[in-house]
């Protein structure tokens, strides 16, 4: 079938087609939370970037479908170098990951005399190449706390993560100028709105927020963090989400009986939303887009990925604010 055949079909339709691919191709689906709730219905895993990463060193299947953005599939590759990588639409890419080259990364470890290099996952792998070691959202902060205390950090590319990590640890961090453009326009106002509007939800905002954004939430935690302190505190009827769209709609759907709304309208990743039903089944069927990492890219990248799962053996999210 052709693209414009799925297209035409229905989400029942699609999800027959799939698990039957699923089964002929020894295929699995990794999904991020930030995808839409048709395509999240798919994942044998779903997470964010370290619950991903962390399921994809599990993964037995011969292919691996991966529901998210470039990086996420490079990084699945990485770590399953034997196995087939899929991406069902080859330019869903993320703009913070382009905020950074090589290049660039190499001129600064150079300048700042060879600083330890900490690489957000949010990165190509030939960032990763040139890093020491990757973190997450889930993990910044416990990767920061393992590494010397008498070596300067050089934290790529997310500044607002950087900056919440260096509080969280006390470190001084030198800070790449990136950030995540959907978290970035989360402002101060925003949470005085929300509070105005839901008065006793709880503020529970990603850490790639700015850190005036963070400082007046009452909690920050990656995704799967936000999803984990949901079922953890039941006494709490109302929360406030500062975070993309996608894992909004996860929450919701997940506690019907609760309040869960964003902190502002419209924080919505382009990217992650490019992935449909139509084109998961088409990219399954066509073995479409084969994710490739060079191989002088792939064992300094994969080492640097290595190195942070070594450290974090589970998801937790991040501390209170």
């Amino acid at each position: 079938m052709t693209l414009e055949e799925y297209q035409r079909s229905s989400d029942d339709e699609l999800y027959k087609i799939i698990s039957r691919l699923k089964e002929e191709r020894d295929a699995v689906f990794l999904v991020h939370n930030y995808q839409v709730l048709p395509v999240q219905r798919l994942a044998d895993f779903i997470g964010d970037s370290l619950a991903l990463a962390q399921a994809a060193v599990k993964v037995k299947a011969k292919t691996i479908v991966f529901c998210g953005v470039h990086f996420m599939a490079e990084s699945a590759k990485l770590l399953n170098p034997e196995k087939t990588v899929l991406l069902p639409d080859r330019v869903a890419g993320c703009p913070m990951a382009d905020m950074v080259t090589p290049e660039a990364l190499r001129q600064a470890r150079e300048k700042h005399n060879n600083p330890i290099v900490v690489t957000y996952v949010n990165s190509t792998a030939a960032v990763k190449a040139e890093s020491d070691i990757c973190c997450t959202s889930s993990n910044a902060v416990e990767i920061i706390n393992s590494l010397p205390a008498d070596r300067e950090i050089l934290f790529v590319p997310d500044k607002n993560l950087g900056a919440y990590a260096a509080k969280k640890t006390g470190r001084k961090l030198i800070l790449w100028p990136g950030h995540c453009y959907v978290h970035n326009r989360f402002t101060v106002q925003d949470v005085i709105n929300a509070r105005e509007e839901h008065p006793g939800a709880t503020v529970m905002v990603h850490p790639e927020c700015p850190p005036e954004v963070i400082e007046q939430a009452d909690m920050a935690a990656s995704t799967s963090g936000m999803v984990q302190a949901v079922k953890e505190h039941p006494e709490i009827e109302e929360w406030v989400v500062g975070t993309e769209q996608g894992l909004i709609d996860q929450l919701a759907a997940a506690n019907p009986q609760k309040g869960i709304y964003p902190l502002a309208a419209n924080a919505v990743c382009r990217n992650m939303k490019m992935i449909t039903l139509a084109k998961a089944a088409w990219a399954l069927e066509n073995q479409k887009y084969e994710i490739t990492v060079p191989a002088e890219v792939a064992e300094k990248a994969r080492l640097a990925l290595e190195r942070m799962l070594e450290i974090t053996k589970q998801t937790s999210p991040l501390p209170l604010s």
